[in-house]
């Protein structure tokens, strides 16, 4: 356990401020936390006027970004749409640097129009848009990541190969979702990833994405054992005390 950092998503503790949502963590003995910049702590909001920002120099917690993604695309046919997606995550990564946050992640785009001709399109559009990201992120010093999808054609990375495919083009590192993963055929082949910088962590019946406390569905726990830094990512806080017991008991 020692050398493992277990945070979690403020998604299980939505609308509470910054100082709540740390000083929960802190209390619990949290090490990491990662804010979703999704509503009230939406990155362009918080930027201006950027108040209340100065809480987080007060707490010995590593912070890390969850990017906006309701209602963008990076791999959106329309061009206005990836522009805007774009700036969302450029200013995801001012906020990171305002709030000395180590990491942001996001969502690597998915399709409308079930065909392959507008598949391969849409993934150099996305490619193309995530690139551009994480050249703004090596210049601010924030670390970039793109988390892996559940295995939905439509869905970009639903695939370890395809998502080492976006992480080799754009340069950036992989958040790996282990309920995401767990949906695939080969959850396994994520750990060949090279380049993962944490893991988001829950657990499902292995066909969808039901974000269960770990134990409670199919994921291989074993395959969580060699994590150094992941974030629990459940819509409630006694489930999150709940898979951090499980993860205590499994790293023994």
């Amino acid at each position: 356990m020692s050398n493992m950092k277990i945070g979690f998503s403020t998604l299980a503790l939505f609308m509470r401020s910054f100082e709540e949502c740390l000083d929960i963590a802190t209390d619990d003995g949290f090490k990491l936390i990662e804010i979703l910049c999704e509503g009230p702590y939406w990155p362009r909001n918080l930027l201006n006027p950027a108040e209340g920002l100065e809480v987080f120099s007060s707490y010995d917690i590593d912070v890390y970004l969850h990017a906006p993604t309701i209602d963008l695309n990076p791999a959106s046919l329309n061009p206005g749409i990836r522009d805007e997606t774009l700036l969302q995550l450029e200013e995801t990564l001012d906020l990171a640097v305002k709030i000395g946050a180590k990491a942001i992640t996001t969502h690597p785009g998915l399709i409308h129009r079930m065909e392959d001709r507008i598949r391969d399109m849409a993934k150099q559009y996305a490619v193309e848009t995530l690139k551009k990201a994480n050249q703004y992120a090596e210049e601010v010093g924030v670390i970039f990541s793109v988390e892996n999808m559940p295995s939905r054609y439509a869905y970009f990375c639903n695939s370890s190969q395809e998502h080492d495919y976006f992480l080799d083009q754009c340069g950036c590192c992989a958040t790996v979702d282990w309920g995401h993963a767990n949906t695939t055929e080969d959850p396994e082949s994520f750990l060949q990833l090279e380049s993962t910088y944490y893991y988001h962590l829950s657990d499902n019946d292995g066909k969808k994405d039901q974000h269960l406390p770990l134990g409670e569905g199919t994921l291989d726990l074993r395959l969580i054992k060699g994590v150094k830094r992941g974030i629990i990512e459940l819509n409630n806080y006694n489930d999150v005390i709940k898979s951090r017991n499980v993860l205590v008991e499994n790293s023994k």
